[in-house]
């Protein structure tokens, strides 16, 4: 169960915080504390705590006799999964959305190839299951039902890699799933050659072809891409 606390600081971060990422407050604006207390009619202390908050995702910095100053873009932690969500909330949408798939280009394609090698047999169960409840939720418009599968299936190729950088990746990797999702930035039904394409690549995985998976999962990214170019140019 939530505390009052947090569930009053959180309601002011999720007002302040996708208003300093939409660009509502420029960097170098001053915020001052006691202010921002009084138009969310909170307390010092909350608003301090959010604060605390917005200052860890380095979207602010707080200074004695200074005040809150927002932070440069270049500056905050663009990784953080409340700062990707708040930024694929905003204008800043299709920029992210980009940003974000050729980073999975990049990345995933690797990770698959070595999740080859690596990956246990429970995990290679947990890929086939999943992958199988992507072809389960791929027609009807069952498009959070699909989701759910989708990103545990990223999830597991990230993990199964045995590269901790890639595995702490996957909470990146579902916002950006959830964004598409929940921004209707997705056809419908999912792509059916997309689909496919993760049975196939679940299917390499637990056949140790490397080589495979890597090229499956890069027309995986691909296609994200190409999707964007139609639905978020």
């Amino acid at each position: 169960m939530t505390t009052p606390g947090r569930g009053l600081h959180g309601h002011v971060l999720e007002t302040l915080g996708p208003a300093i990422t939409a660009g509502e407050y420029q960097p170098g604006s001053v915020l001052r504390t006691d202010e921002l207390a009084q138009r969310f009619h909170v307390s010092r202390s909350v608003m301090r705590e959010a604060v605390r908050v917005l200052e860890s995702m380095h979207l602010v910095e707080s200074r004695r006799r200074v005040g809150v100053t927002v932070r440069p873009k270049a500056e905050w932690n663009v990784y953080d999964p409340q700062v990707i969500r708040w930024r694929l909330a905003g204008a800043d949408r299709p920029h992210q959305l980009r940003s974000l798939t050729v980073l999975r280009s990049a990345i995933e394609p690797v990770a698959a190839r070595l999740a080859a090698r690596n990956a246990t047999a429970q995990q290679c169960a947990e890929l086939t299951e999943c992958a199988l409840g992507m072809v389960a939720n791929s027609r009807g418009h069952q498009l959070e039902g699909y989701l759910i599968h989708d990103v545990a299936f990223h999830r597991v190729i990230l993990t199964a890699s045995g590269n901790e950088m890639f595995a702490r990746l996957g909470d990146v990797v579902a916002e950006v799933l959830a964004g598409r999702t929940h921004h209707e930035v997705m056809f419908e039904d999912p792509d059916p050659t997309a689909v496919t394409l993760h049975v196939q690549v679940a299917e390499a995985v637990r056949e140790g072809d490397a080589d495979r998976a890597e090229k499956l999962t890069r027309q995986i990214t691909v296609g994200a891409l190409e999707e964007l170019d139609i639905l978020a140019p």
